[in-house]
């Protein structure tokens, strides 16, 4: 696969379509078996509010990993990132009701870089919380 974005037809300020991903605890309960990692922060709210926490919350790589769905849907490639960072800066609450959380992100293109390279700024709230900060990521285009 490659880039189906062209690095001509985009401009410093070009938003990329928000998106927006509902975690719930099943959610999480999946991800900490595929990634292995079973803090129970992340599924037992009775140890999240022992160490201080407001309930369970979402892993912080699954948050980071939601969000860099809005680059990958439209560059059209996931190999087309070359590079990826955030700072945690709040965590995703995740309550035990039929709702859950709700992470919407949104992302522009902050600069135009060498050899067809953009750098994409990614902003991420959940329950009206930065979740994410310094999101950027460095993509390819065609």
């Amino acid at each position: 696969m490659a880039a189906k974005i062209s690095f001509a037809d985009v401009e410093v300020g070009t938003e990329l379509p928000a998106g927006s991903f509902p975690v719930d605890r099943a959610v999480l309960v999946r991800y900490a078996g595929a990634s292995g990692d079973f803090n129970p922060i992340h599924w037992n709210e009775e140890f999240a509010r022992e160490v201080g926490l407001p309930n369970v919350i979402a892993h912080g790589m699954f948050t980071m990993a939601e969000a860099i769905r809005v680059v990958t849907d439209w560059a059209g490639d996931p190999g087309a990132v070359v590079d990826y960072s955030v700072r945690f800066t709040k965590p995703v609450v995740v309550p035990n009701d039929e709702k859950g959380a709700l992470v919407e992100v949104s992302g522009k293109v902050a600069a135009l870089l060498e050899e067809n390279t953009v750098r994409v700024d990614l902003t991420a709230v959940s329950d009206g919380n930065k979740v994410l900060g310094m999101a950027r990521a460095v993509v390819r285009l065609a």
